[in-house]
C-alpha cells in the first residue's frame, strides 16, 4: 500500500465525521436526538413512569379512604406521554430533519399511528376502574380526530374509553376540568405538562416563572398532582442553559 493511498484511507473516517457534523449543523431538529433517546430508550424513564403510577396507586387508596364529598370521585389523565407513547412519530420527523414541535405531522399520527402504552398506565387505570372511580382523559389531541383516538385507546385495551370521557381540544383544559368538576370530585390529576394541572401554567414561556409557580404549588405534587417524565417536548425546550464560567482545561 502506498503512502498516498494509506493517507487517504486514514483521512476517510475524519472526512466522514466532518460530513456528518456538517449535516447535523444544517439539521436543527437533530438537537432533539439525545432527549428522544432518553425518553424512548432509557431504563431510567421507564423506572420513573412505573414509579409515578405505583405511587399514584398508593395515593389514590389514601384519597378514597378520606373521601367525604357528596360528589362521585374522579381521576383526570392526560393522554400523550402520560398514557400513550408517541415517540416513534417524533423520531421519524427528526430523521427527516423535520421539527416536530411545529405539530404539522401530529394529525396524521392520530389517524394512522400506533402508539404504545406508557409503563404502569394500564395497571393504574384498571385499578382505579375496579375501585369504581370515574376516569376522564383530557387531552389537546385534535377534536376532529376523536374517533381515531378512541379507536387507538380501545385497541390498547384502555378502560373507560368513550365519547363522554375522552375530552379533546375544544376549549382550554381548565374549562374541560371544570366540566368534570360539576358532577365529580377530582381526586387526582396526572400529566406530563404543568398545564395538565392548572390554568396558570398555560402558555408561560418563561421557565423561571413556571419554576416559581411550581414552588408556589409545591403541596400538590405527590399529593393530588402526579407528573410524568417527558424530555421530548415542552415549553422549556427553547430555554437558555446555564453554564459554568470557569475556562475549560484542555
Amino acid at each position: 500500500m502506498g503512502k498516498v493511498t494509506a493517507s487517504i484511507l486514514v483521512a476517510l473516517p475524519l472526512l466522514s465525521s466532518v460530513t456528518f457534523a456538517a449535516e447535523d449543523m444544517t439539521c436543527a431538529p437533530k438537537e432533539y436526538t439525545m432527549a428522544l433517546r432518553y425518553q424512548q430508550q432509557s431504563a431510567e424513564v421507564m423506572a420513573l413512569q412505573l414509579q409515578a403510577y405505583q405511587f399514584a396507586t398508593q395515593r389514590i387508596i389514601q384519597l378514597l379512604a378520606n373521601h367525604d364529598s357528596d360528589k362521585k370521585p374522579a381521576v383526570v389523565l392526560d393522554l400523550d406521554e402520560t398514557v400513550i407513547d408517541n415517540t416513534p412519530l417524533l423520531v421519524r420527523d427528526v430523521n427527516n430533519c423535520h421539527d416536530y414541535t411545529s405539530w404539522d405531522t401530529w394529525s396524521d399520527w392520530e389517524k394512522k399511528g400506533e402508539p404504545t402504552l406508557i409503563p404502569g398506565a394500564k395497571d393504574f387505570i384498571d385499578f382505579v376502574t375496579q375501585q369504581g372511580v370515574k376516569i376522564y382523559y383530557i387531552s389537546d389531541r385534535f377534536q376532529e380526530n376523536k374517533a381515531d383516538t378512541i379507536k387507538t385507546l380501545k385497541k390498547l385495551n384502555i378502560a373507560q374509553v368513550s365519547s363522554d370521557n375522552v375530552l379533546l381540544y375544544t376549549e382550554s383544559k381548565e374549562t374541560r376540568r371544570d366540566v368534570v368538576r360539576k358532577e365529580h370530585d377530582i381526586l387526582m390529576l396526572i400529566g406530563d405538562s404543568l398545564h395538565d394541572f392548572a390554568a396558570e401554567f398555560k402558555n408561560k414561556e418563561s421557565t423561571e416563572y413556571q419554576r416559581g409557580l411550581v414552588a408556589k404549588e409545591a403541596a400538590h405534587f405527590g399529593n393530588d398532582w402526579i407528573v410524568m417524565p417527558n424530555a421530548s417536548y415542552g415549553s422549556w425546550s427553547k430555554s437558555e442553559l446555564k453554564t459554568w464560567d470557569e475556562k475549560a482545561v484542555k
